[in-house]
């Protein structure tokens, strides 16, 4: 009866409903095989799960922290550090209209050795002026030949300018010349004004570093005055007549 029932009841399907129903069986099946898939078998029960083994941590080793790299002051022969060296004093402290430092530190050294000799210069040049226009002279003959004395010379500058004769004038520019080029040579090697190292003079050296810096700023900062104070003698000297004015002669 069942055979005879079945088979009555697939004569009336059509094909679409067949093969709807083969596709309704087969997922069936699928889902009662565990979704392995066709002929996929199922898990076994009771089988416990693989592990997978647990990745043990890579060590790594320590990286050494590099110490922070100092940046060495550059420095010359005669000594490049702008910053901290002789003559940078308060209140203006690194003092560079001119950017001379960016030229490097030949010319910084240059520029030092000649801003130490015209501040000598300039001191023994102020000291002149004063001394001078104080009366004191020289004794005996400025030029023989001409009948010149000392005494005779005026303390102004342009008298002292027009009033020395020309070999005078030569005498005077012969002997400083050859102080600076033979007797107090500036040797590369030695600290800029430092030019007494092979005369036998007993010139006065100071072994304490504080003390030695003071001594050497001093005599800077007093060529820088005496710098200042001959030009303001000379635009007096133009001006009023006196290189020190208001002292002495007035208008």
């Amino acid at each position: 009866f069942f055979f005879l029932f079945r088979t009555a009841i697939l004569d009336l399907m059509p094909a679409k409903i067949l093969l709807s129903a083969a596709c309704i069986g087969a997922l069936a099946l699928g889902v009662d095989a565990g979704f392995t898939g066709i002929g996929g078998a199922a898990p076994k029960r009771g089988a416990k799960p693989v592990k997978k083994a647990a990745k043990k941590p890579v060590a790594r080793k320590p990286v050494a922290k590099k110490a922070p790299v100092k940046k060495a002051v550059v420095r010359s022969a005669g000594g490049f550090s702008p910053a901290s060296d002789i003559g940078v004093t308060p209140p203006l402290g690194l003092f560079d209209p001119l950017n001379l430092l960016a030229r490097g530190p030949e010319v910084y050294r240059r520029s030092q050795e000649l801003e130490i000799k015209h501040g000598r210069l300039a001191m023994a040049a102020t000291l002149g002026v004063i001394v001078t226009e104080a009366g004191i002279r020289l004794p005996g003959y400025l030029s023989i030949s001409e009948d010149i004395k000392f005494a005779d010379q005026p303390g102004t500058l342009d008298g002292a300018y027009f009033g020395t004769p020309l070999a005078g004038w030569v005498q005077i520019v012969a002997f400083i010349a050859a102080l600076d080029v033979a007797v107090f040579r500036q040797d590369p090697s030695n600290d800029p004004g430092d030019v007494v190292q092979d005369l036998p003079i007993d010139w006065v050296r100071y072994d304490d570093p504080e003390t030695k810096a003071f001594k050497l700023n001093a005599e800077r900062n007093n060529g820088r005055a005496a710098m200042m104070g001959i030009t303001g003698m000379l635009i007096h000297e133009g001006l009023t007549g006196n290189p020190i004015f208001p002292i002495g002669e007035t208008l």
